[in-house]
Parts: C-alpha cells; sequence; structure tokens
C-alpha cells in the first residue's frame, strides 16, 4: 500500500515535476497548486477543472491534511474563539477579534508551548509539536471567512500571538507567512502581520539578514532582569542586554519600529521604578509600547495592577515621547483573550 503524502508540502515546481512524471503536462501541477493555496480546497473532489481520473490519481497517492473547526465560541463582544483539530487529532486554538473598523486573526504555531512563562495558560501545556505552515495558512483562512460571515469583511490583519512561540518553529511559521502574503496565496500585505516572541535575539537578528516584512512584537513585561526572569524564565538564557542588541539590529536592518507588549501586575511590576526602567529601555530603540489588560488563568498568583499603576506608566511613557496603547482584552468570557488559550472549551 502507498504511504500517501501531505500535498501542500509540495512547492509547485515539485508538483509539475510529479504531474511530467506521471505522463501528464505540467500546467496541471500549477492547476492543483491553485487549488490548495489560493482556493484552500479541502479535497481533491473540489477540483473541479481537473478530471476525474487526475483526481483519483492524486486521491491515490496524496492527502489534504485540513485542519478542522471543530468547536467555535463566539463572545459577547463579538470575538471568535476556534478550536482546531489537526489532522493527528491534537488540538489548537485561533481567534478573530473585531473593532468596528476592522478584524484581527489571531493564529497559533505550536501544539502547546516550551517556554513556561507563569503567567500564560498555554505554558502549562506541554509542547506536542510544531504547526505545518499549511497548518498555520488554515487558520487564517478559517478566520477570514468567519469574518466575511459574521462581520461583512475580509481579514484586516494577523497576529502570531496564539498558542506557541513562532520563533521555535521559525521556518515554517515563514512559510506560511510567505504564502499568506504571496499572490498565489491570500495576497495580503505583510505591514498587516505581526510576529509576536518573548525575545529570541538569534533568531530575531536571523528574522533581520532575511529581509522580513513583517512586523516585530516582543513580550517585555519588565525592564528589570531580575523581574523579568521571574515571570519568563527564558530571560535567564537570552537576558535584556542581549535582547536589547538583537532589537537594535532588527531597526538597523530592517527601518521598523518594534512593539513592546507589556502586562503590568499588582505587587510585581507596578511601582515607579518599573515605570522608569521601561521608559529607559525604550529609548535605546526606536519602539512603542502595548500596556495590555491582564487575563487571570485561575490560580490567582498574577493579578491585574490598579488604574492609578496603569496611568503611572502612561505619564512616564508619555512626558519621555513613547508612544503607548492602552489594549483592552476582547473575548475573555470564552478564554480568549491574550494569555488565557489552553483549549479551554466548555
Amino acid at each position: 500500500m502507498i504511504e500517501k503524502r501531505d500535498i501542500r508540502a509540495l512547492t509547485k515546481e515539485e508538483l509539475r515535476a510529479f504531474f511530467v512524471s506521471s505522463g501528464d503536462k505540467p500546467f496541471r501541477g500549477n492547476q492543483v497548486y491553485e487549488w490548495l493555496w489560493s482556493k484552500a480546497a479541502h479535497s481533491f473532489d473540489d477540483m473541479t477543472n481537473i478530471s476525474k481520473e487526475t483526481r483519483a490519481m492524486l486521491e491515490e497517492n496524496f492527502v489534504i491534511n485540513h485542519i478542522k473547526v471543530d468547536q467555535m465560541q463566539r463572545s459577547m463582544d463579538g470575538t471568535i474563539k476556534n478550536a482546531i483539530k489537526l489532522h493527528d487529532n491534537l488540538v489548537v486554538e485561533s481567534v478573530l477579534i473585531p473593532t468596528d473598523t476592522r478584524t484581527t486573526a489571531c493564529v497559533s504555531s505550536q501544539v502547546g508551548c516550551s517556554l513556561d512563562c507563569n503567567f500564560c495558560a498555554t505554558a502549562r501545556l506541554k509542547r506536542m509539536r510544531n504547526l505545518n505552515p499549511d497548518e498555520i495558512y488554515d487558520q487564517v483562512v478559517a478566520i477570514d471567512q468567519q469574518s466575511r460571515l459574521y462581520h461583512n469583511h475580509k481579514l484586516s490583519n494577523i497576529v502570531f500571538m496564539g498558542m506557541g512561540e513562532p520563533l521555535l518553529n521559525y521556518n515554517n511559521v515563514l512559510k506560511a507567512i510567505d504564502m499568506i502574503t504571496s499572490d498565489e496565496g491570500l495576497g495580503m500585505s505583510a505591514k498587516r502581520i505581526t510576529l509576536s516572541t518573548v525575545g529570541i535575539p538569534k533568531m530575531i537578528k536571523r528574522m533581520a539578514d532575511e529581509e522580513v516584512k513583517f512586523n516585530l512584537a516582543v513580550s517585555l513585561h519588565s525592564a528589570i532582569d531580575v523581574v523579568r526572569t521571574r515571570m519568563m524564565p527564558i530571560n535567564e538564557k537570552s537576558n535584556l542586554d542581549e535582547l536589547l542588541d538583537a532589537l537594535q539590529y532588527w531597526y538597523l536592518k530592517t527601518k521598523r519600529r518594534i512593539t513592546f507588549e507589556y502586562v503590568v501586575w499588582k505587587d510585581i511590576n507596578d511601582q515607579q521604578k518599573d515605570a522608569n526602567a521601561l521608559v529607559d529601555y525604550c529609548k535605546k530603540v526606536p519602539c512603542k509600547v502595548n500596556l495590555i489588560e491582564y487575563n487571570a488563568i485561575d490560580d490567582g498568583e498574577f493579578q491585574q495592577a490598579s488604574p492609578e499603576a496603569i496611568a503611572m506608566y502612561v505619564k512616564a511613557l508619555e512626558s519621555n515621547n513613547i508612544v503607548v496603547n492602552i489594549r483592552r482584552s476582547r473575548g475573555k468570557d470564552i478564554d480568549a483573550a491574550c494569555g488565557q488559550l489552553a483549549n479551554k472549551t466548555t
């Protein structure tokens, strides 16, 4: 029995070569490639401009490992959370985040996560595997369809802020972004895509060297090493100075400023010294700051800081001409907000 291959792991050139070796014309590979990507076909039977014999031959040799939206939850604020079942029955989550003017897809890059950030629900799931490029791509397609259905316009933006650390699945994430931005895929602008990372210096430098066109966000949460390490153990391996060196390199190569994602927690990083440290760090690289509302993950160890603490941060940043935005969380009632993705669907 022939072991079927994942057809979307093949390049267009490999598909063309397959058809030539099968005695067909190379353009047939172009047709199939279009069905697989820009038309997001779920099965070979969907490929209606290809003969039944050719479709049967494809069925004998290949599989389309398409994702399935196994469960969809809608929040009171319009946010949608998808439980995505993969071909091997593992599950990840993705989120559609609507505003009055746009819709954003928050997509996952790994099943689980290995980084152990103490405030994040996903970190409590062990990392099972990386997602393939097509599995990342399919999340975006599904959310684009939901955006059109429920919000009457196509998907506007994509953030890699779902389950997993994108830079620990580097090759697959970049392949997915290449297809999302390709005219042969979804044709989205790279400027509307943001990759969010805990900050892995060597991989940030690699992205800069490869001249990627998407935006970079870094989960910072403290500009004091001992505080950041308490929340994010990876800071022991790559401290704030090493991260800063990589971010300065990123800006030197790309000329695009970084977004710092920053949560303020009660009794952890809510003092004036914490805000001052952030200001000093921000002055060293062109950036803006998103202050993010914290979303509890049941145990109460981390608690949202007071409004006064948030105001103190805003004042400190704005008085130093650093752009700051306060991000209110969406989808909290269905555990779809930032840091809550942990395959909780009930």
